[in-house]
């Protein structure tokens, strides 16, 4: 795919567990071009959430390549996949992992400042004006509920308005009217920077959203299907 932004050929993890060498990930050649949303489903233990962790760097193949932006990550450190998460990505968990100490402002905004932004204040009132939460910036993630918590990771995600945005069973952890809400929230972010999104989900209604689905099965592709 010649406009492709993530790009795998041959990718494969192996992971040392306790009974030994664990096959997690087989042979994945994928592209996904710039501004597609893709979504990653398959049963439990399919890989889904490896694969992403591949695509962030947070997880560097053992085989084959994984290129993003034209940078092959396998070639990377830790402290360079950071910085270069950190220029281009925005991560969504299940988990919020949020700063307790620290305000909603100011979880959104102290990533910003470690990566030099001179307005990153001003850049994070705007995202978490964005996603609904303008009274509540001065708030602390045990005040807030779980949507706004997730709220606060979803504006902090895309603050550094990313190339690519990547979201791990972003609802997860919240009910069905919050966690639609949250997905609307993503979409919107999603359209307002031009972010490309890949999403792992295991709602089919959710997945029905994204441009392209992807199916792991056993830690290999099974199959890929456009929605639209």
């Amino acid at each position: 795919m010649s406009d492709a932004i993530i790009s795998l050929s041959g990718a494969s993890l192996t992971l040392d567990g306790n009974a030994g060498r664990v096959e997690i990930l087989h042979d994945i050649s994928l592209d996904v071009a710039q501004g597609e949303t893709v979504g990653l489903v398959g049963p439990s233990g399919s890989g889904k959430s490896s694969l992403l962790m591949l695509l962030g760097g947070l997880e560097q193949a053992t085989g084959g390549t994984v290129s993003v932006l034209g940078h092959d990550l396998t070639s990377m450190d830790e402290d360079q996949l950071a910085r270069f998460r950190r220029d281009h990505m925005g991560v969504v968990f299940q988990s919020f992992h949020l700063i307790p100490t620290m305000t909603a402002l100011e979880n959104v905004a102290t990533p910003l400042e470690l990566a030099g932004v001179v307005d990153a204040f001003d850049r994070a009132r705007a995202e978490l004006e964005a996603v609904g939460l303008g009274a509540r910036m001065d708030h602390y993630p045990s005040q807030m509920s779980g949507g706004e918590q997730q709220r606060v990771a979803l504006a902090r995600a895309a603050a550094p308005r990313p190339a690519i945005l990547l979201a791990d069973e972003p609802t997860g952890n919240l009910d069905g009217t919050t966690g639609e809400a949250i997905i609307n929230l993503l979409f919107g972010l999603r359209d307002r920077h031009g972010s490309t999104l890949v999403m792992v989900t295991h709602a089919p209604d959710l997945a029905a959203r994204c441009d392209r689905v992807i199916q792991l099965r056993d830690g290999r592709l099974d199959a890929t299907e456009a929605t639209s």
